[in-house]
């Protein structure tokens, strides 16, 4: 047994907690999340971090052979209090995707709610699509779909070293799960000791130098010192595709006008 409080939950897997999902959220008590293990925009628990609703994890693998009617008792015995099930217009469940939401009503003697589709400027809002949006590198439509900034983490790592010594000095992250953007350039922020600090970051191949796959952040007028651990980055606009340049005085030259770009933008926000 999960809760033998809670009344009312929304069911999804809820990959980046996106605008049509706190439709869902708005009406419950709390979550059930389902954990498919695959490609993310907020990765496992992390996605508790964007709401205030108590979360709970069905993981996949455990229950992707049960029949809708055992998926629905499974609930009962978690949730014995459970009176309200809200779900999405396109929710399925139960082996082989075999219930839709009128089985949940046959099955459920509480309230079934079903939340309609939700558009954004005439755009359907579902996690897949703003996938789609991040590997076409549309920024500004992945914040909108989200409700805010696209965000990731990622352990700071060892770098090239040219950054420090011919380029301009980087956080280099290694980072696992997130569904990254299209490689290039973009205005971010980057979180450390507690602050969000405006930075411009690029992620792709290092077409110029090694060819190796880096993500790199570049934190504006501040000296960093030496940084650990996790950092923190959320993508605020994209300002230009990967390319190669002929040689590191060039890519240098680019770099400064990034840096620039990266300001103004920064600056009107």
């Amino acid at each position: 047994m999960y809760s033998n409080t809670i009344k009312s939950i929304a069911i999804g897997s809820f990959d980046g907690i996106h605008i049509a999902h706190q439709k869902l959220i708005e009406k419950v008590d709390a979550l059930v999340i389902i954990e498919r293990n695959s490609g993310y925009l907020s990765t496992g628990y992390k996605r508790a971090n964007f709401t205030q609703k108590i979360c709970y994890f069905y993981y996949l693998d455990a229950i992707k052979s049960l029949t809708p009617k055992e998926f629905i008792d499974k609930l009962k015995t978690d949730f014995p209090k459970l009176e309200h099930i809200v779900v999405g217009y396109d929710f399925a469940f139960g082996k082989d995707k075999r219930g839709r939401a009128d089985t949940l009503s046959k099955l459920f003697d509480g309230k079934v709610e079903v939340v309609d589709e939700v558009c954004s400027e005439g755009v359907s809002v579902h996690s897949r699509t703003i996938r789609s949006y991040l590997k076409d590198g549309n920024i500004a439509m992945v914040n909108r779909l989200l409700g805010r900034s696209y965000a990731i983490d990622g352990k700071v790592i060892s770098g090239q070293g040219l950054g420090k010594k011919e380029l301009v000095p980087t956080l280099n992250l290694h980072v696992e799960d997130y569904q990254l953007p299209l490689e290039g350039v973009y205005t971010t922020r980057t979180y450390i000791d507690g602050k969000w600090l405006k930075s411009v970051s690029f992620l792709g191949h290092r077409v110029t130098t090694d060819g190796s796959f880096a993500l790199e952040s570049y934190v504006l007028d501040r000296e960093l010192g030496a940084v650990k651990g996790r950092v923190s980055l959320k993508f605020e606009s994209f300002l230009r595709a990967n390319q190669k340049f002929e040689s590191l005085e060039a890519l240098k030259k680019q770099i400064v006008l990034d840096i620039k770009m990266a300001k103004e933008v920064l600056d009107e926000r």
